[in-house]
Parts: C-alpha cells; sequence; structure tokens
C-alpha cells in the first residue's frame, strides 16, 4: 500500500495487465483481492481514494437483510447469510456480533417476526452469530432504556453482524497487495484503447497528483465504480443508455447517552416503507437510513432536508429524549448503485443484487450488490472476466482466505476510533520514536502515529483521507475534525515533504468537505 511503489509497477511494466479494474470501492478492491489470489496480474485505479463512495458511508452493519426476507426473497437472504459468516472467519478482528430488538405492539406481531426471525436463523446455517428470541417489555427495557416503554409490548431479539465499512475495505486491499495486485488512488481513469476490431486494450489513465497521463494495456478490464459505472460506460460507448437507478440514504449520528447500551433498535417499517436502524457505533449512535432517488452521482451527495426531518422525527419516536439539531455531531451520505427495474419506481423497491455483464468491446461491468456480498460478487465478476479474456487462473479462493492482520486479537487493539488490527505494529512504531505518542489537541483520541501510519502503510495522501477513512472521525465530529485538520496537515506533512501551500491547501479543502458532514442550521 505504497503508492510510489504502485507507480514504480505501471512504468516498469512491460506486458499487458491481465485484468485493469476500474473502482476502489469494496466491489473493486475484492475484485482485485479475488484475482489477484488466483495469480492473475492486477491493477487497480481508483479516481479519488479508496473507499471515498459508497463503501465508507453504509449502515455499517454485515447483514442478511431482514426486509428481503418479508419480501420473499429467500436467496438472496440466504446467500447474504453465507457470506456474512465467511466475511466473519476471514476477517475475525474487524466482523462482530450484534443484537437488534424489534418492537412489538401485540403478542400477534411478537409471534410474526419470532417465526420470520427463525426462519432467517434457519437460512443463516453456520452458527457464528447469535439465535433470535422473543423478549417481554421488561427484558427490552433493561437493554434499551432509553427506548420509549409506550411504543413496544416487548419484541424479538436477533442478530447480524457490525463492521467498520471501511477499515474492512483498506485491510481487504492491504491482503490484495500482499498476494501481488497493484493498486493506486487519485488515478482516474479518462479514455480507453481500442484495436481495430474495437476491442478494449487499455485504458488511459491521469494521475491527479502530477497532471502525468499514462496508457496502460490489459487483457481485461473491469467496470467496477459503483454509482460511476454509467460515466466509465460512456468512454467505452458515449451513447450508450443509463442502467443504475442512483439513490442516496442519509445517517445522522448522536452522541451515545441519546441510546446507550449494546443492542440496536430496528424499526422495520417507517412512513416511507424502509426499515430505520438505531446502532451503536464508535461510542456514538447511527440514526439511518433514507432512499431518496436522485438524478446523478457525485462524489460528495449531500444531504436534503426532508430526509434530516425524517432522521430527528422518527428518533424522537422511539427515544425517552428527543433529538434535536444541534445535538447532531455529524452525518453522512451515500449513493447506493441500484441496477434499474423497469417493474418499479421507487427505489427502495430495486434490488439489491448484482448483475454482470460484457460489452461488446470485452469491458466486464458489475453494478448493484452490497457490502455484506462483495466476496461472492467480485468471485462471479473474476469467472466472467477469466472466461471472456481467455487467461489462465486457479480457482477462487477467497472463501476461506484470512484478511490481512494477525489471527488473535491484539492486546493494543483499540487505538480509539484508529482500531486496526494492526495495533501490535503501530504501538511498536511509537516504542521506536515515544514523539509519535503526541496526541491531537483537537481530537483527543487521535495519535501522530496514527496518521503516520496512516500515510506509510495505507496510502493516505490528504487530510480527508486520514479523518474520514483510515480513521473514522469526519462521520463522528465533523466540528472538531475541522478543530484538528492544521494539525493533521503538519503531520501529513513531514512524512510527505510536502511544504506550507500544500497545508494550507489541504485545509482549506478539507474544512469544504467537511460542510457536507455537519447539519445546516434550518
Amino acid at each position: 500500500m505504497k503508492r510510489a511503489e504502485s507507480l514504480r509497477r505501471i512504468d516498469e511494466r512491460q506486458s499487458p495487465w491481465d485484468l485493469l479494474v476500474i473502482g476502489g470501492g469494496a466491489t473493486g478492491v475484492s475484485i482485485a483481492l479475488d484475482a489477484a489470489s488466483r495469480g492473475l496480474d492486477v491493477l487497480l485505479v481508483e479516481q479519488s481514494d479508496f473507499g471515498k463512495g459508497t463503501s465508507s458511508r453504509s449502515t455499517k452493519l454485515v447483514h442478511g437483510g431482514v426486509r428481503y426476507l418479508e419480501q420473499g426473497n429467500l436467496t438472496l437472504v440466504r446467500d447474504a447469510l453465507r457470506e456474512r459468516s465467511r466475511l466473519r472467519r476471514n476477517a475475525p478482528l474487524l466482523i462482530h456480533d450484534l443484537p437488534f430488538f424489534i418492537p412489538c405492539n401485540n403478542l400477534f406481531q411478537r409471534f410474526y417476526f419470532w417465526i420470520g426471525l427463525k426462519l432467517y436463523d434457519f437460512l443463516a446455517g453456520s452458527r457464528e452469530f447469535g439465535r433470535s428470541r422473543a423478549v417481554g417489555r421488561d427484558a427490552a427495557a433493561e437493554r434499551l432504556p432509553t427506548l420509549r416503554p409506550e411504543i413496544h409490548r416487548g419484541g424479538v431479539i436477533y442478530h447480524d453482524g457490525q463492521f467498520d465499512d471501511c477499515r474492512l475495505l483498506i485491510h481487504i486491499a492491504r491482503t490484495a497487495t500482499e498476494h501481488g495486485a497493484c493498486l493506486v488512488n487519485y488515478m482516474p481513469a479518462t479514455g480507453l484503447k481500442k484495436d481495430a476490431q474495437g476491442r478494449v486494450t487499455g485504458v488511459v489513465l491521469n494521475d491527479q497528483e502530477t497532471g502525468i497521463e499514462r496508457t496502460v494495456e490489459a487483457r481485461c478490464v473491469i467496470n467496477a465504480a459503483g454509482p460511476f459505472s454509467d460515466a466509465v460506460n460512456r468512454l467505452d460507448a458515449p451513447d450508450g443508455r443509463p442502467l443504475l437507478a442512483a439513490s442516496q440514504g442519509v445517517h445522522i449520528v448522536l452522541p451515545r447517552h441519546f441510546f446507550p447500551g449494546d443492542t440496536a433498535l430496528i424499526v422495520p417499517r417507517t412512513s416511507d416503507g424502509r426499515v430505520l436502524f438505531l446502532i451503536p457505533w464508535h461510542d456514538q449512535v447511527v440514526v439511518g437510513t433514507t432512499d431518496t432517488p436522485i438524478s446523478e452521482a457525485v462524489l460528495e451527495p449531500q444531504a436534503q432536508e426532508q430526509e434530516i426531518t425524517f432522521l430527528l422525527s422518527t428518533a424522537t419516536e422511539y427515544l425517552t429524549q428527543p433529538p434535536t439539531r444541534q445535538d447532531v455531531t455529524s452525518l453522512f451520505t451515500g449513493i447506493r448503485p441500484l441496477v434499474k427495474n423497469d417493474r418499479s419506481s421507487r427505489t427502495a423497491s430495486l434490488s439489491r443484487d448484482h448483475s454482470i455483464t460484457i460489452s461488446p468491446s470485452g469491458v466486464v461491468t458489475i453494478r448493484g450488490g452490497k457490502w455484506t456480498t462483495v466476496r461472492k460478487m467480485a468471485e462471479d465478476c473474476v469467472d466472467r472476466a477469466i472466461a471472456s479474456a481467455k487467461l489462465t487462473a486457479s480457482p477462487c479462493r477467497t472463501m476461506t482466505l484470512a484478511l490481512h492482520g494477525p489471527a488473535e486479537r491484539p492486546a493494543e487493539f483499540a487505538t480509539g476510533v484508529f482500531d486496526s488490527p494492526d495495533a501490535a505494529a503501530i504501538e511498536r512504531l511509537v516504542a521506536a520514536s515515544p514523539d509519535l505518542a503526541e496526541t491531537s489537541t483537537g481530537l483527543p483520541n487521535l495519535r501522530r502515529v496514527d496518521v503516520v501510519w496512516a500515510v506509510r502503510e495505507e496510502m493516505a495522501r490528504t487530510i480527508e483521507d486520514v479523518l474520514a477513512r483510515r480513521s473514522r472521525w469526519l462521520f463522528l465530529d465533523s466540528a472538531a475534525c475541522v478543530a484538528a485538520a492544521p494539525e493533521v496537515a503538519r503531520w501529513m506533512a513531514a512524512e510527505l515533504a510536502t511544504d506550507d501551500d500544500w497545508q494550507s491547501d489541504q485545509v482549506e479543502r478539507f474544512t469544504a468537505v467537511a460542510a457536507n458532514y455537519r447539519l445546516p442550521s434550518g
């Protein structure tokens, strides 16, 4: 995960890469891992930072999808639950069990959800996660002390997985690198190279840091650009019709005292027909999400006023202490790259399953899907690419492939919001250079060593990379991040050998981005 090394490999490459993957989100990085672990030569390029888009803005759940069960999509639920278990086995330090409470108004409703969730347990098969059970009002009140008692008469507890989405993404990327994949961020694809028969043979890349343009050859190009896959396809076929229906989901973040305890709440049916969660995460509580159709995908989507109002009002219906706009410490908005379905105009009802297509020029495009099933998505995509480009490769290995990190939890694992399985190695850096133990005045739980590690080992290039995706502070306390930005810039500059102008520019850019994570005064 060193950008200079990736650029050197690109420049010294004499033969075509087997696969060139466009898109550094969960799907693209998982494809790079799958392909590299099969022995293929893989280059992955990302227009911004890894996980900048959808993959860092999820509800932080590894789950089968309770609402898909109610829709009768048993195959999607079963496959997702199986992938949930595989993911926990492959990354035991990054995925943990989280109980969820479904409030019920009467015994019939409690029986209805209990039956459905027993089917959920059955479809899961393995025992990596807890089993569902009905609970009475008193037991529920003990678990969720700030849940308004008048809105339920007990309910059902079931279990799913929780994770830090971008932390998992970075460790998939590091595992891919360890298997020989070449990954580089801030390197958008700006054009495609084709032969006389119209087959794609390479990609034109532009280095956002230097402005240098490169044309890289590849036997197969995979479009895994998520919400931007239609834009990548227009490089291949400018008149191609859009195949995605973009929808955005907003989450707000509140202090933990609004919702203490270790049990999440699920509202199975809100006024807009979605499932809503209140989830403990990094000593805060995440409330989400919405489902709002949007006309086009952008790197920094913005929450709409009606989405914010909906989340606050719904949380007020369920919490003893109503949250106000002033209580929100951060909010984040992600875009769902949903596959279009002509039978429905509602994005909430579009499939979260994935689709894979191959254009006449040979570009393999994968669309849709979700975090939980990303390993299987990658397997299916690489299988199609191998067949299409007639590549020679080993069978898929990722069902049982452990991700980067120690097999057992190190004593140093909990390092604030950094929370990395590399904690032991990070502590060794501190032991060798005690000045790296310095903490941020704006973010007391962020240490200089966390920033240094992100730059040296995880290809962080900007303040935003560090505060939004190598740590998760921007998702938790946007105001504190703005205060800490000059300090983080100074620490990064020492690692990157940049000047004062770079620091000033970085602080200005970060402050502009952080504004999208702050609640408008309204």
